[in-house]
């Protein structure tokens, strides 16, 4: 479900209040691990994967769709059926799971740093990590920012995709 960006968090807490388990399995916020520097030093940060949007997982969307229909705050973010609250696709699960590889966070999705190694020129090799299932994909390393740019198919359209690497081997 897309919602306003910002208002993520706010929109999970909602919907767990107010629609019942046999109606949403889980209602969760993608993010993705990264490592930042910042006073000189490097820090694990938390981020969100996809930005203004809402992940449920149902078995019922229609009584699910009905059932959000009721929340007033969220009566302006939905629109119709198609636009703003979509079924993801098998291709689009089988990429998410592809991202979680083997990690769990209450029922969402996080996605871990990769561990690569730096070789003779710059060449980088995947230890470890998402990033081991989508190397064809990989179409940028930044080493300065500690990020990999992964070009992928979701919801029906190319997007670009930033995961964190943390380089733990450096050959020459």
């Amino acid at each position: 479900m897309q919602v306003h960006s910002g208002k993520e968090g706010q929109t999970v807490l909602l919907v767990e209040r107010m629609i019942t388990k046999e109606i949403l399995e889980s209602c969760f916020i993608p993010v993705r691990r990264l490592r930042k520097k910042y006073h000189g030093e490097w820090h694990e940060v938390t981020e969100k994967l996809f930005p203004g949007y809402v992940f449920m997982v149902t078995e019922q969307p229609q009584p699910l769709y009905e059932e959000l229909k009721k929340i007033p705050a969220l009566t302006r973010m939905l629109g119709r059926w198609g636009e703003y609250f979509t079924p993801l696709s098998e291709a689009d699960v089988r990429m998410m799971e592809k991202l979680q590889n083997g990690s769990e966070e209450r029922g969402g999705l996080e996605v871990e740093i990769s561990k690569i190694a730096v070789e003779e020129g710059r060449r980088i090799r995947i230890l470890s990590g998402p990033l081991v299932n989508l190397e064809g994909q990989i179409k940028k390393v930044n080493l300065h920012k500690r990020t990999a740019a992964v070009e992928m198919e979701f919801m029906g359209r190319k997007t670009v995709v930033y995961l964190g690497v943390e380089i733990v081997e450096t050959l020459e």
